[in-house]
């Protein structure tokens, strides 16, 4: 952190603790059942005589909440959640002095349900102190949609031509799946989201800056999918089914089970969802003379037509054991299997300085891919005393055997048409294993005067085993090329241990200082040719928040992080991976981590809209460099620790219910990117301010119908090397509540307008590139879901394991 941070962090904390308190009371509580905290949970503060709602607050996780009491009165609490019992406090008088802190107790509903009626009453945004948090379903127009395009739509958040995920325009960002991270990067990434099914997922938790008990891997935070889990005593469960037209149909189907039982929890889940896409893109690049800057020795034109295919079925089955009301116990296993295919067809046209055709190249590659993965958790969490106080072990292994098969076709042809050269053609077999292993443990202790200390430890072990065997076609028969074959192996300890620590510091402060440290342990060897590398190398992490309550409608949030991302493990592979006759890729056993240092300031007025200021200075960027060879048009992609970047940045979000038919939310985010570095032996510096919005407006329209129009729209956007165009998309939707309403049907169309189409440039060095592409964006999506549960509603089972970080480094073609 440096001499500045820690004296600016002594400064915060010496100011925090002897500030001044005036007449406002504040009063906290725990919102709890069957002894553990609920998070989520809406809680109103009410006048005691006329029920007048003055404020509501979301307890946060824990359960936690508070109240900042107007001047001297009566006041209640009610608190009111599906599946419990309707609460309602004793008279709270202020007085001017210090209130106890309330214990809630919500108690499940014992009323048997017969045939449940499931209504979701969440907000589409909830802003909670340490996250943001999207309720799927709540999204009228996420129906029929997959993962990636959820993401898309939630806000911060922006995904580009290639699937690469933003938050708050910065790269770096960490996916997890319940907790836990999916342990892929790159591609691998993209198809997951892809081939994951919007019926799935119940919320997207986005973390700009977590604490120290999450893995610090992330420049830009986490960003959690939680996907559904039924909460409710006896046999209940629901039954999903959605088509979908753009230019090529698509269809999924799921089902998700729950039985719960004295002491058993059993629950599980099935999807299958079948996708066509097609994308077209457009590149063109000016090569140039490497002896004289800007001097353009010829003009790339590239025209790709794509067409992909995939059937994509994901399952998850589990049971909690509650041995006592102490001790719990739990399995998880989770599934995917997603095969499919790639096929594009496209013509390279290179002409020379005075623009004159030269040559073309008809390029055809067929690509098809198995993707499987399964993952095993077992978890323990035992309550120690009535305070709250937890121990929790998490062990998890995961697998992923991906295996793509490619072949690469061309065709030359010169100026008029006619064959110059002998057709070629490249086939590869690329397999790629990849082995997860991880343990954690965490301790949970609640101490006087609101304190509270948290502690842990974790170790993981990652191995990845990446062979790419390629054959030239000679004669139509495959010979085996060794000069392009290559075999990775590489290897990865993390051993971690975090502190940290929380207490109320007066009247309307509260502090949390946390601390991680984490040691990396790398090795990586070539098969091909004995070329190997070792790292190690140890960070520590610290975090610092700071909440202060101004009064009933106002209060402040500061924090600081400091984040790491490392390289995606495809990326540290030596070898050469050929995308088209043109275009290749190579990783770099050299790369660096990339660190971040972030901080924000948030305020939030009335709960409903919260404003943040934002500033990071990342490091050693990890970024895609292009090297281009004049002499051959061909082009390598290459990724480099290329530079430094700093951003500042405003963003407000507001969600509120107008009317009773009426709500909406509405997020802005401004920011100015600075970016500089050596790339290519030259000095290259580039900056601009960007802004994106994402509006999403509900409307109740009575008996049972529901609308929804929603939107985004970014401005042209620096994203390191690249300047990338302004876009945005607009969606309408439909609701009916059916059947009593445990069924519904939704009606969507994605980017009416079909405007998502993404335009960009790269000018740095001799580098001159410009590219667009358009996708098949607008969708007509219709659904069905139906609801059914013969039982009565209770808390779920915590859902959290220790993989923390390594599924997102995952890289590689899929």
């Amino acid at each position: 952190m440096g001499k500045i941070g820690t004296l600016v962090l002594m400064l915060l904390l010496n100011f925090s603790i002897n500030a001044q308190n005036n007449n406002n009371q504040i009063l906290k509580g725990t919102i709890k059942s069957a002894d553990k905290g609920l998070a989520g949970i809406p809680v109103q503060l009410q006048q005691a005589v006329d029920k007048k709602i003055i404020k509501t607050e979301i307890s946060q996780e824990g359960g936690e909440f508070q109240f900042v009491l107007p001047s001297k009165g009566s006041f209640i609490l009610v608190v009111s959640a599906l599946g419990y019992q309707p609460y309602q406090s004793p008279v709270i008088e202020n007085q001017g002095k210090a209130l106890a802190p309330l214990v809630v107790g919500l108690q499940v509903q014992s009323k048997e349900l017969g045939e449940v009626v499931v209504k979701s009453g969440k907000p589409m945004v909830q802003q909670l102190v340490d996250k943001t948090v999207v309720n799927v379903d709540a999204v009228i127009s996420n129906a029929g949609t997959n993962a990636l395009e959820v993401l898309e739509k939630s806000p911060g958040i922006m995904v580009d031509k290639d699937g690469n995920i933003s938050l708050k325009g910065k790269a770096g960002v960490m996916i997890f799946m319940d907790g836990k991270p999916t342990y892929l990067g790159g591609q691998d990434l993209v198809n997951l989201l892809r081939n994951m099914s919007s019926s799935q997922l119940d919320q997207i938790e986005i973390m700009t800056n977590p604490p120290a008990k999450y893995d610090a891997a992330g420049n830009a935070g986490i960003i959690n999918i939680k996907t559904k889990k039924n909460k409710v005593f006896g046999f209940n469960g629901s039954i999903s089914a959605g088509v979908a037209q753009g230019i090529y149909p698509r269809n999924n189907q799921s089902l998700n089970l729950n039985f719960r039982q004295n002491k058993f929890n059993v629950f599980g889940n099935l999807s299958r969802f079948e996708n066509n896409g097609y994308r077209s893109i457009t590149i063109d690049r000016k090569f140039m003379d490497n002896n004289a800057v800007k001097q353009i020795t010829s003009f790339f034109n590239q025209n790709n037509q794509m067409w992909n295919y995939n059937q994509s079925w994901n399952a998850k089955a589990g049971v909690d054991f509650y041995a006592d009301k102490k001790t719990t116990l739990g399995f998880v296993w989770t599934g995917f299997s997603g095969p499919g295919s790639n096929n594009n067809d496209g013509f390279i046209h290179i002409s020379n300085a005075q623009q004159q055709l030269q040559n073309t190249t008809h390029a055809i590659s067929q690509e098809k891919y198995r993707f499987r993965n399964q993952g095993f958790n077992l978890n323990f969490r035992r309550l120690l005393d009535s305070l709250g106080s937890e121990y929790t072990i998490d062990a998890d292994f995961l697998q992923y055997d991906i295996h793509t098969g490619l072949g690469l076709y061309n065709q030359y042809f010169g100026s008029n048409g006619q064959p110059i050269f002998r057709p070629d053609s490249l086939l590869g077999s690329l397999p790629q294993e990849i082995r997860i292993f991880s343990v954690k443990s965490d301790y949970t202790k609640p101490l006087s005067k609101g304190a509270k200390l948290e502690a842990g430890v974790k170790g993981s072990y990652v191995q990845t085993d990446a062979n790419a065997i390629y054959d030239s076609l000679i004669g139509g028969k495959p010979i085996k090329d060794i000069g392009r074959s290559n075999h990775f192996v590489y290897d990865e300890s993390i051993f971690a241990a975090y502190a940290n620590y929380s207490r109320p510091l007066g009247k309307k402060w509260t502090g949390q200082l946390g601390l991680r440290f984490e040691q990396t342990l790398a090795k990586g060897k070539q098969l091909t040719n004995g070329t190997q590398f070792t790292r190690s190398y140890g960070q520590l992490f610290p975090t610092l928040f700071l909440q202060y309550t101004a009064n009933e409608k106002n209060s402040f949030v500061f924090n600081y992080g400091r984040r790491i991302r490392r390289p995606d493990y495809e990326s540290l592979n030596p070898f050469v991976t050929f995308l088209d006759r043109y275009t290749y890729e190579q990783g770099n056993p050299y790369l660096l981590p990339q660190f971040s240092h972030n901080l924000e300031l948030t305020h939030s007025f009335k709960g409903f809209l919260n404003t943040t200021l934002n500033y990071t200075n990342t490091t050693d960027i990890i970024q895609d460099v292009l090297i281009q060879n004049a002499n051959t048009n061909g082009t390598l992609i290459k990724k480099e620790n290329i530079a430094k970047q700093q951003q500042w940045g405003l963003a407000v979000n507001a969600g509120n219910q107008y009317t009773k038919w009426w709500s909406g939310n509405i997020y802005a985010n401004v920011f100015y990117n600075a970016f500089e570095g050596i790339i290519n032996n030259d000095f290259v510096q580039q900056a601009a301010w960007s802004a994106q919005f994402n509006v999403n407006q509900q409307f109740k329209l009575g008996k049972g119908w529901g609308a929804e129009a929603s939107g985004f729209y970014r401005t042209t956007t620096l994203e390191s090397i690249f300047l990338i165009r302004s876009m945005g998309a607009m969606n309408l939707g439909l609701s009916k509540q059916l059947m009593k309403n445990k069924a519904s049907i939704r009606l969507s169309v994605r980017d009416v307008l079909w405007t998502q189409r993404v335009r960009g440039t790269s000018q740095y060095s001799n580098i001159d590139a410009a590219f667009s592409q358009f996708q098949d964006s607008r969708v007509f999506n219709l659904g069905f879901t139906y609801r059914f549960s013969k039982g009565k509603a209770n808390a779920g089972q915590r859902q959290r394991n220790g993989a923390e970080e390594e599924k997102s480094r995952v890289g590689g073609k899929g």
